[in-house]
């Protein structure tokens, strides 16, 4: 279970969320501007005090601490189990896709660095693009490796942050699957930031609802997006 009282304010917005988050996966439902990303980067315990603004985190997973704010001062003792994949991929441009996954797997010899990569780049369907660099990469190859490159090191929390909007529909759908299964089996709770309601509806995710940087609904998809799925179904009239 993920524990977390937020609070940030950056200029003429404020983010408050104090909530807990049971489900293995849970959608962060909003519109552009509602404080999706902000929300990943504070649970991430990457964002920081900036100027004329203010935050304050607490983020507990299974009683771990993995973020903490006071007086303007982070800590993150649980920065080892998380892992955030962002919208756009940060990929080390001058590794290999290989080299990029490998990066953050310290402490393993080279055969089982070896066979952690060629199982996570299998998981993700990039087998094929391990000596590439990431100028050779599409969109959507590339966020097929940062994904790849996040899981690498066994972390606890996976936060994605619109991780699939460079693949077409059905290469999205079989990509989360494939991926949900195999979270499942290695007890990962994964937290999603999007503004596509069917990711929530295909998925039978819980559903966080954020509104101008509250969290204004909770609960079961066919509950909370009632009225944007009678918006998506219209559309197919």
């Amino acid at each position: 279970m993920l524990e977390l009282t937020l609070t940030a304010e950056r200029g003429s917005f404020k983010l408050e969320v104090a909530c807990r988050l049971a489900s293995d996966w849970t959608v962060i439902f909003g519109p552009s501007g509602a404080g999706k990303s902000t929300l990943l980067r504070l649970l991430a315990g990457l964002d920081r005090t900036v100027p004329g603004g203010s935050t304050q985190a607490r983020i507990v997973l299974d009683g771990l601490v993995l973020a903490h704010s006071a007086n303007g001062v982070w800590s993150r003792p649980g920065r080892r189990h998380t892992s955030l994949v962002a919208q756009q991929p940060s990929l080390f441009p001058h590794l290999s896709v290989e080299a990029n996954v490998a990066y953050g797997l310290n402490g393993l010899d080279r055969l089982l660095r070896a066979a952690r990569v060629e199982e996570m780049l299998s998981l993700v369907d990039g087998t094929e693009l391990a000596a590439r660099l990431p100028r050779d990469l599409s969109g959507g190859q590339a966020q097929r490796v940062a994904l790849a490159r996040a899981l690498a090191p066994s972390p606890r929390l996976l936060l994605l942050d619109e991780p699939f909007s460079a693949l077409d529909g059905v290469a999205s759908d079989a990509l989360i699957s494939r991926l949900q299964s195999w979270l499942l089996q290695n007890k990962v709770q994964t937290v999603i930031a999007t503004h596509d309601a069917t990711a929530a509806f295909s998925t039978g995710a819980e559903v966080a609802l954020l509104h101008e940087g509250r969290l204004a609904a909770q609960g079961a998809a066919s509950q909370v997006l009632a009225t944007e799925r009678a918006r998506l179904l219209s559309r197919l009239q």
